[in-house]
């Protein structure tokens, strides 16, 4: 038995154990987990019907393998948030490069 997967999905999946950082660098410290999981689910579904789109297939456009992808890129994600990026602080140096809470203004004076 010989798998072969095109390069789509390859990327595709690379993508997928990226996002975490990504998520990490638009967002800070102090952002809910929620708020985060969401961004991550939405960015995992992007690449999962954005890799369904670039995948060669004979069969044409297939939205249910591209939520399945979706599925796949999202269970990756957190897998590689939780195992390998928090573990080893790529996360939270991720969150304290680009995008910083702004201090609160005390209306009180």
């Amino acid at each position: 038995m010989n798998a072969h997967l095109d390069s789509a999905y390859w990327l595709g999946l690379v993508i997928s154990v990226v996002l975490p950082v990504l998520v990490g660098l638009v967002t800070t410290r102090v952002t809910s987990a929620g708020f985060k999981s969401v961004l991550l689910l939405a960015l995992s579904t992007a690449n999962g019907f954005l890799v369904e789109l670039a995948g060669p297939h004979d069969a044409g456009y297939s939205v249910g393998t591209a939520a399945v992808l979706a599925l796949v890129s999202f269970g990756t994600g957190v897998l590689a948030h939780f195992g390998l990026w928090k573990p080893t602080g790529v996360s939270g140096k991720a969150q304290d490069t680009l995008v910083t809470a702004r201090p609160r203004v005390s209306s009180e004076s």
